[in-house]
């Protein structure tokens, strides 16, 4: 155990002398929350999803291509990346609070949110918590309504005080590391691991002792999160894309993402036919298409203009 917790503690110092920082940090909530900023026009906030980070989005290419048209403002969420994350419960509702005063402190005051994977959870939270905050949603590969899964049994132990804390000080980041790559294929899957991805994204820093820590903690909290939300989805009226690969080996999508919209007064869902979990790499085009709708959606409703542009992002 002492081998190993040296082993680690040089995979960290590693990984962040080879991934430093690529933008700037902020103090919000007793949180030092790294984020970058980019572009100018209407505010777009991107939030990743459960074990990512910044470059996630950034390797993707929708930042730079977003940034032509909006303020586009990433989040590494706490304990992701290189934000802190102090012990508490980090519920969506929590994280909503918490994004709802980091705008605040960049003087954001009216937002397109996009959210993925477990970031959907936070955004639809947002649009409950922080209604004028939230013009229109963007969400992709949700996870919205309790199902039984056995990622939770199996990647939930780290997230215990005591004995999580000892695992992943030792054993948890070399077993994650063993099996990242079988672990990243499935996300992907049926389509293959993009080049770009293996090579730009920095897999090392999401083995660090806090950064497992945080997915294990949102890991735990997804089922009763969503069991909490659930209820208050109609109350959600703003502009909203739905959006999901059709083959994802994650996340059922008609289990999940093509009931939502039944639940979601003002939203339009697309299932992208041949795709997994990662469509913002894989299709980024209709990701970006969807954003500009809602966008629209948001400005002008009803637009016959708007109309056309989300029937070109089914065709996409």
């Amino acid at each position: 155990m002492a081998g190993a917790s040296l082993y680690v503690r040089k995979m960290t110092a590693d990984a962040e002398r080879e991934h430093p920082p690529v933008g700037r940090f902020m103090n919000v909530d007793g949180v030092r929350l790294h984020y970058i900023e980019r572009g100018k026009g209407d505010p777009l906030v991107l939030l990743h999803g459960n074990g990512s980070l910044i470059q996630d989005f950034m390797v993707s290419g929708i930042v730079n291509r977003l940034a032509k048209d909006h303020r586009v403002i990433v989040f590494d969420r706490p304990g992701f990346g290189y934000s802190s994350r102090p012990r508490r419960l980090w519920t969506p509702r929590a994280y909503a609070r918490f994004f709802a005063e980091a705008l605040r402190l960049l003087n954001v005051k009216n937002a397109t949110v996009l959210g993925h994977s477990w970031g959907t959870l936070i955004a639809l939270a947002m649009a409950l918590e922080t209604p004028a905050l939230v013009r229109g949603l963007v969400l992709l590969s949700g996870y919205y309504y309790p199902t039984a899964r056995a990622d939770v049994v199996l990647f939930s132990p780290p997230a215990i005080p005591g004995i999580g804390d000892l695992m992943r000080h030792t054993v948890s980041p070399i077993v994650t590391q063993l099996i990242l790559p079988k672990l990243l294929r499935k996300i992907f899957a049926p389509a293959p691991i993009p080049q770009r991805f293996d090579e730009l994204f920095p897999k090392a820093l999401i083995l660090r002792p806090l950064h497992l820590r945080a997915a294990s903690e949102d890991t735990a909290l997804m089922i009763p999160a969503a069991m909490e939300l659930q209820r208050y989805y109609p109350e959600i009226t703003v502009p909203t894309v739905i959006l999901a690969g059709g083959d994802d080996e994650i996340i059922d999508t008609h289990r999940q993402s093509e009931r939502l919209q039944n639940d979601l007064p003002n939203s339009v869902f697309m299932a992208l036919p041949g795709l997994g979990h990662m469509i913002h790499h894989m299709n980024p085009d209709a990701v970006i298409q969807a954003v500009d709708g809602v966008a629209a959606r948001a400005r002008t409703r009803p637009n016959a203009a708007v109309s056309r542009r989300l029937h070109e992002v089914r065709a996409v």
